[in-house]
Order: structure tokens, then C-alpha cells, then sequence
């Protein structure tokens, strides 16, 4: 009787072990995952040049807050480490360090800029650490072979370019066009763009290529070079704060050239109302996002869900800011891949979901512009829709216009 109740007792511990590992074996974490939280770093431009980008990370901040009072990603809560590198490449790399030799994050999410985040880039990929849907829309960031640690979220600033281009050749077939761009890898990718399109023809339809820099106080000197040239379009490529000092000077001067403008710079709160709504009549860009201060979206679904969520989570908010719009579309794609991911919280599955997105649609995305991932295309966003701004809001002009990412 004893032996077999010692039998019973080791068949049963048996089983204990056997349960306990195959629950262990289901569950795979890396450096910042657990039974109880997901650690996730960031990097903003809470001060500096940039600074008007600093509402992105507040809303990401305010939506993982959602999403934790909601129980949580798979019971799991986001721990949210925001720091500010002033879009300042030297604090990037210390903040960055900081986020993932200290504070240990599973992962990098929608870090900010173009010159701050390749700073860093090499960084990540040695340390086999995500840096993951970026807030730059370089074309560089789409490159798996190279740097498979890295994706970007919103569509190339290339492609965008390209859009432009044609818009450009069809509606001004005499164009005699002045390029205004930062000069570094955000700008110099928009004048590739341009010039893909407009081929031979670059040197006799291009006019002018001005560049500044982001220190500088103010960029009134060059839009006076500029309009001295005789250009009938003027391509404002330009982060907020000086794409509204460019459409202000514009008006001062009485130049009326058709302006097209980066779709990073399209918030009516932080760049047409800062220029002034009669001087940023006009101008074109194009988009992926909805706007909520827009009343077209009122009835719409998914806007509604975005409504709900400023007025729990970000009461006062600007909805006029699109940067809000933006952090959120963001954030929900991130939930999106946390989810797909279950329990194998590893960073190679973080990157293998983030690569296996199939026609995700975030709640604020214009109808027709899916996300598509693939393990050879780190490009989430590759569709657009230009659009125009006219009595204080964004028009929709035309189609959603398809473009290839790279080269």
C-alpha cells in the first residue's frame, strides 16, 4: 500500500514539473517583459527645435494609461519611460543609453528625429534592442538586411516627395520651383524625392535649393533669397516651427507662389495658426491621418473612440494639433504588435510581429490607407492623399495615391 502511494505521489509531482515547464515553456521574456509589465522607452522633444512634437509622447503616455486601466496588454501593464533629448543628437545617445543600460526597456517605441534617432541607430542594432515604429519618416529606416532592429511608422519622406512631384508637374506645367529644406537627412530625402520624379528636367524645372539649419533664430533671410529667384512654387520642407515662419514670411512679402509643404508640419495648431490662417490659405500637403477638429469626421467610428479618449485622458487638449492624432495611431499600432505577440515577449518576436502587420487600420487613419508589414518591407505606411488648406481646415483633394518606399 505504501509503494503505491508513493507511486500515486510521484506520478503526481511528475505532472506538477511536467505542467509548471510547458506553463514556463509558454512564456518567453527578454530584459524588460514579465508576468506584469512591459517596460517601454522613448525619447522626445519635450524642449529645443522640435519641441512642438512634445505632445506626441504626452499621448502616447496618456494612451498606455488607457490601455493599463483596461487591464493591461494580455494582463501585462506598460511602464512608460519618457525622456527629453531636445532633438539634440549628443542627448539621444545618452538618453537612449540611460533607457537601455538602466533603465532596462524591452524596447524603444516612436522615438523622435531624423538626426537624433541615426545617432543611435547603430547602437540598437549591436545591442539587438527594437527601435521600433520611429517618429521620422526617413527612407533609411526601411532597410531589414542592413539594420533589422530598426522600422519606421509613417510613410517615407521620400515617397511623399515623389507625390508632391507629380502634383507639381500636373498642376503647374510651367513650374519654376524654389526647394527650402532642413539640411540633413529629413531634408536631403524630400530634394531626392523631388528630383526622382522630375528627372532630366530637375535642372531646368528646379530654380532654387536653399537649405537651413535648425539653429538658427529665424529663416526670414532665406524666403527673401528665395522669392528674388522668380519661383511660382515654393516647397516648404521644414519642421513646425520654421515651416510657419516660412508661410508668414511668404505672406509679408506678398510673394503667391503655390505652396507645398511637408506633412510633418500640417498641424493647424502648432503651424497655420502661428503663421496666420489667412497666410497658410492655400497651401498644399498631403496625409494619412485624419483631422480631428475637422467636422466631416464627427459621425465617424473610429474618431469617436479617438474623442472619447482626449476627453478622459487629455481634457483641454488642442485636437487641431494633428501630433495627437499621430501618437495615437502610433500607440495602437504598438498594442497591436505587443498583442500578436501573447506570451513569448522576446525581442526578436516584438520585430517579427512589427513585420507580419496585415491591413491594420488604426481608428484615425483616412478610409483606404492600411498598414502592411513584411520581414522585407519595414515600411508600415506607403499609401497617402494630398490634401489642401482652405477656410482654417484641411481639404481631401483626389485619391489615396499608392507609393513604393525606398531607393
Amino acid at each position: 500500500m505504501n509503494n503505491k502511494k508513493l507511486s500515486l505521489l510521484a506520478a503526481a509531482t511528475a505532472l506538477t514539473l511536467l505542467t509548471a515547464q510547458s506553463a514556463y515553456a509558454q512564456k518567453k521574456y527578454d530584459t524588460g517583459a514579465s508576468d506584469t509589465e512591459i517596460k517601454i522607452g522613448n525619447v522626445e522633444a519635450y524642449s529645443g527645435p522640435a519641441s512642438a512634437y512634445g505632445i506626441i509622447g504626452k499621448t502616447e503616455e496618456a494612451y498606455f494609461k488607457m490601455i493599463n486601466e483596461q487591464g493591461g496588454i494580455n494582463g501585462r501593464k506598460i511602464n512608460w519611460i519618457s525622456y527629453d533629448d531636445a532633438y539634440s543628437p549628443p542627448k539621444t545617445v545618452e538618453q537612449i543609453r540611460k533607457l537601455i543600460e538602466s533603465d532596462e526597456v524591452f524596447l524603444v517605441f516612436n522615438a523622435l528625429g531624423t538626426p537624433t534617432q541615426t545617432s543611435v541607430q547603430k547602437y540598437h542594432n549591436t545591442k539587438k534592442v527594437p527601435q521600433l515604429f520611429l517618429a521620422t519618416g526617413a527612407s533609411k529606416w526601411n532597410d531589414p538586411k542592413g539594420f533589422p532592429w530598426t522600422m519606421g511608422f509613417q510613410p517615407s519622406y521620400r515617397v511623399e516627395a515623389r507625390v508632391f512631384a507629380k502634383y507639381i508637374l500636373q498642376a503647374k506645367p510651367d513650374a519654376k520651383v524654389a526647394i527650402f529644406y532642413a539640411n540633413d537627412d529629413f531634408g536631403k530625402d524630400y530634394v531626392a524625392g523631388i528630383k526622382e520624379i522630375f528627372g532630366d528636367k530637375a535642372s531646368s524645372l528646379i530654380v532654387a535649393e536653399e537649405s537651413y539649419e535648425t539653429t538658427e533664430p529665424s529663416i526670414d533671410s532665406h524666403i527673401v533669397k528665395l522669392k528674388g529667384t522668380g519661383a511660382n512654387v515654393f516647397v516648404n520642407i521644414a519642421t513646425p516651427k520654421f515651416a510657419a515662419q516660412a508661410i508668414k514670411k511668404i505672406a509679408e512679402l506678398e510673394w503667391k507662389p503655390m505652396q507645398v509643404m511637408t506633412d510633418v508640419s500640417i498641424s493647424i495648431g502648432a503651424v497655420m495658426q502661428p503663421a496666420g490662417m489667412q497666410a497658410s490659405e492655400g497651401v498644399l500637403s498631403a496625409t494619412y491621418l485624419k483631422d480631428a477638429s475637422d467636422p466631416q469626421w464627427k459621425d465617424d467610428a473610429g474618431m469617436k473612440k479617438f474623442m472619447a479618449f482626449v476627453d478622459k485622458y487629455m481634457p483641454g487638449a488642442n485636437i487641431s494639433d494633428i501630433n495627437l492624432v499621430y501618437g495615437y495611431a502610433a500607440s495602437q499600432t504598438m498594442v497591436q504588435v505587443l498583442k500578436q505577440c501573447g506570451d513569448e515577449l522576446t525581442r526578436d518576436n516584438v520585430m517579427k510581429q512589427a513585420a507580419s502587420l496585415k491591413d491594420f487600420t488604426p481608428d484615425v487613419m483616412i478610409p483606404g490607407i492600411k498598414i502592411n508589414t513584411s520581414p522585407n518591407d519595414f515600411a508600415p505606411i506607403e499609401q497617402l492623399k494630398m490634401i489642401q488648406f482652405k477656410a482654417g481646415k484641411w481639404d481631401l483633394i483626389g485619391d489615396v495615391i499608392s507609393a513604393e518606399t525606398g531607393g
